[in-house]
């Protein structure tokens, strides 16, 4: 049995977040999530009343922060930071993507990583503990025609988080981590009826749930990969 730990998830809606938030749970952590999907915060709130769910947008600087101090003042400072909601662009040659959603998926992608980790990071360092994992791509250490703004942002995250990881005390960790290959809404938003051949995010959550509570200080800047299914 493993000792409860306080574990924040970003972009827990759907996807890999929604699975690891039940993986986490049916381990005996404890969890603070949030999601822009306020129907999905409803939900998941009835479903876990002892946890702790919250609607918030991670481009609205001053929206994570007001929840950043909620977190630290009911629960305290996260065990595990967990950067995981994403976006990504329609697929389109990089000259057609429409300027709005590439700076969207720039604003979620990095300045919503950037923001929650300005908020809740100082916190961690008070305490001189902490794991913090920012979830980068398969397409953050390689590329794919018609999705490069999302490979721009996991490449940012994958230099963002390394960097980050030289300023922390040795006793924390900042890891950029390639989840792998998951059957999720944007793997489905590219590659359609073909990524059905690829693990669903409930599969990949038993082994990575896992993975993530194992994670050490000394890894940290390391970039990891979940285990494979």
């Amino acid at each position: 049995m493993r000792k409860p730990r306080q574990i924040v998830i970003t972009g827990v809606s759907k996807g890999l977040g929604r699975a690891l938030v039940d993986q986490f749970i049916h381990l005996g952590m404890n969890i603070v999530g949030c999601s822009r999907n306020e129907n999905a915060i409803r939900s998941l709130q009835e479903q876990y009343p002892d946890h702790h769910f919250a609607a918030v947008d991670v481009t609205d600087r001053s929206h994570v922060d007001r929840w950043a101090t909620q977190i630290v003042s009911q629960v305290g400072p996260p065990d595990l930071l967990l950067n995981n909601a994403a976006a990504i662009n329609a697929n389109a040659p990089l000259w057609e993507v429409p300027p709005d959603e590439f700076e969207h998926v720039m604003r979620v992608n990095i300045t919503g990583v950037f923001n929650v980790v300005r908020a809740l990071v100082p916190s961690m360092i008070e305490r001189q503990q902490g794991i913090i994992v920012n979830f980068s791509s398969t397409w953050g250490r390689s590329v794919a025609p018609e999705v490069a703004p999302y490979c721009a942002t996991k490449w940012a995250i994958e230099g963002m988080t390394r960097a980050l990881a030289s300023e922390l005390p040795n006793s924390m960790a900042a890891i950029p981590l390639n989840p792998g290959v998951i059957q999720t809404d944007m793997l489905d938003s590219c590659l359609g009826d073909a990524s059905r051949m690829y693990p669903k995010p409930q599969e990949w959550s038993a082994a990575a749930a896992e993975f993530l509570l194992d994670l050490q200080p000394s890894q940290s800047g390391e970039p990891l990969s979940a285990p494979r299914l």
